[in-house]
This record gives C-alpha cells, structure tokens and sequence, in this order.
C-alpha cells in the first residue's frame, strides 16, 4: 500500500524511528502507517544499511536489452537528416529495404526522432476512399504545382504522375506555363516513356479552354496521337488528387528546405528529388513500395510524325477558319480555336436539321439550324 499523501519522506522517516523503539511491534506499526509489512521491511532493510535518503528509487531497470543500439538510432537519424520529411513508416521501409536486419519499428523509429526533437505536430488523419487505375499508362495526372520565387525570376514546376503506380514521370522547372512549353515537356515524356491511354488535368491554360468552350490546340494534339484528354470537375481539386498530393510532397521535401537561385539549380534539386522519390521513398499507398516498381513504360511509342486523320465516307470535311469556324449550309458554326487549319467532320443525326461534329473521334460541336442563336 502506498504511504499518505501528505509528506512521504517524512513519514518514513518517523516510521524508521519509531520501529526502533524499545516493545515496537512492526505490524501494528504498519497498520499505524497504512502500509504493508513488506513495505514496512524494506525501508527498516534501507535504513540499516545506512540509507537517510527517503525518496522512492528509480524503477527504470538496471538493464534494457531490447533498446535500440547507438549504432541503429544513429543510421534512424542519418537517414532522417538524409530526408527532413519522412516519418517512422517511410524510414522503417527505407532501412530494411537497404539492408538493415530486423530494422526499429515504425513505432521506436518515432519514439526516437520525438526524443531528438525532429517531430512536428501534425492534423489527425483523415477517411478516404483510395482509387487508382489498373496499369500502368492507363491514366497520368498533369498540372503545374503554382509558381516559386526564385532570386530574380519565378518557377513553375510541371508535374506529369502515373496514377496507377505513383511513378513521377516528369518534374520539370518551367520558366512559364504557356503551350509551347507544355508540349515540349509532354513530348520530351512521351518520347522516353510512351503514350498513356489518357491525361487528366484541371481546366486552366495551357490544356483547358478554362470554360470558353471547344478544344484547345494541345488538347487536339493529344487526341491525333491517340490520347484521351480530360479534366477534373471544375473546382474540385480532389479529381486529381494523386498529383495534389505529389505537390505536397515536393513543397516539404524540395521547397521547404532550401531556396534556389535560378531554374538551372531547381531542376537539378527536381532530379535529385525525383530519382529519391521513384526509388528510394517509401509510399504508403503502394503497401510501403517504391514507385519504379510497379511502373512500365508504355507499349505504344511515340510517332515522330502525327498520323493523318481519316474520316468515314459518308463524312462532311471541313477545314476550321481563323475565327474557330466551319461554314455548313450558308451558316458559321464555332467548333474551337484549338483547332483552326484542323479537318473535321460533320455527320448528320436522326433529328432533321441537327448536325454533329467530330475532331477525330471526339465530338466537339452541335450545329442546329433551328436554333436563332446559331449564324
């Protein structure tokens, strides 16, 4: 039983006293104390053998055989030093995937960078309902992450991801986010990789007409090589939140520990931080594997040179105006201006006086000759 509450130290003391007065019985001392007798033995033990000290020992025991070696916190801490963001998970995988036997659990891992200050506070999780296609190529993710000042310029980092494996396919330090970039970069991808079955993005420029309607000109590229464009609901970041998180990722993995000069010394920090991320980091999505080991390259290569767009027999063809147009029957109908000088196609439908109209295979316009609007 414990001692009461109002002095410990001094009630041992007066009991050590006590029990050494002469007709002393030492169980109705403790009684008198409230105290078991084997605690009552093992201060009057204490006391003979020469102990005036009476706070409690310390229970921490003499020996921890399981606690992790100074070897093993010390290669926990370099490879944290190594990589500022990872936490007990992605390094428990990162040191058994080097060779380290039977390496900390995620759980010391954690006790250990929390001891040496290296843990920051972080929100409760989240539920989620986690979806990714089946293969490789099947669908990657683009955008731009959002502009970083540099020391007399800016950057603007364009991501392309896998979104079945994670693989980053391209992280490229852009000076602006106009067109000719993009497809620079996309072709630069295509060429080392291949073609995917398709491409989501959001609905801004240089890959979205941002709601003014029709195909842009890099969207009419990516369907004559035979990939699908699409975009995320508008306002709704969360469609393409693979790519969102990869953002994230590169903010507290690139960004938040360094500035960089130029864009000459950001790619070279996005190389280093792609090959890691590829090869090295652990992803919690993919059961702690790394992205290169579920990623394929592509099956269908890139064409040099854009194969020609057939249409059907029975298809009207019409070249698309400077304006974005096709004159049909003495009247203009807007298609896009993403693909002026481009052949479309009108075909007719099963309602007298409409009309569809195809780039490719992609319907991208309704011409009406009963609506007033139409001119």
């Amino acid at each position: 039983m414990p001692w009461q509450e109002r002095s410990s130290m001094s009630e041992r003391q007066d009991f050590v006293a006590f029990a050494a007065q002469e007709g002393t019985t030492i169980a109705a001392l403790c009684r008198h104390f409230g105290i078991s007798r084997k605690t009552g033995y093992t201060w009057l033990a204490r006391a003979a053998h020469g102990e005036t000290t009476w706070a409690d020992h310390s229970r921490r025991p003499h020996t921890s055989p399981r606690r992790t070696t100074p070897e093993r916190e010390a290669a926990v801490l370099a490879k944290r030093h190594a990589h500022p963001a990872w936490g007990g998970r992605k390094l428990h995988h990162a040191l058994a995937r080097e060779g380290m036997v039977q390496p900390p659990a995620p759980s010391t891992i954690t006790a250990i960078l929390r001891r040496h200050g290296l843990l920051a506070a972080t929100p409760p999780p989240r539920d989620f309902v986690r979806f990714e296609h089946e293969a490789s190529n099947a669908l990657w993710q683009m955008d731009f992450m959002g502009h970083r000042a540099l020391d007399a310029d800016r950057v603007h980092p364009l991501t392309l991801l896998d979104d079945h494996s994670r693989f980053a396919l391209t992280l490229t330090a852009c000076a602006n986010e106009q067109h000719a970039t993009v497809k620079a970069q996309v072709t630069a991808v295509f060429r080392r990789y291949g073609l995917p079955r398709g491409i989501l993005s959001d609905h801004g420029s240089p890959w979205g007409s941002a709601g003014m309607g029709g195909l842009t000109s890099l969207e009419a590229w990516l369907l004559q090589l035979g990939v699908e464009p699409w975009h995320g609901r508008a306002y709704h970041p969360q469609t393409q939140g693979k790519v969102e998180r990869f953002h994230g990722t590169i903010a507290a993995e690139v960004f938040a520990q360094r500035h960089f000069p130029d864009l000459a010394t950001t790619q070279t920090a996005f190389d280093r931080f792609r090959t890691v991320y590829n090869h090295e980091r652990p992803h919690e999505a993919l059961a702690y594997a790394v992205p290169a080991s579920r990623y394929q390259p592509s099956p269908r290569p890139f064409p040099e040179t854009l194969p020609e767009i057939v249409y059907g027999p029975e298809d009207a063809v019409r070249i698309v105006t400077v304006h974005g147009s096709i004159q049909w029957q003495r009247r203009r109908a807007f298609v896009g201006r993403g693909l002026v000088g481009q052949p479309v196609a009108v075909r007719s439908t099963p309602q007298d006086g409409r009309w569809e109209v195809y780039f490719c295979h992609r319907q991208v316009a309704t011409i009406d000759r009963r609506d007033p609007d139409e001119v």
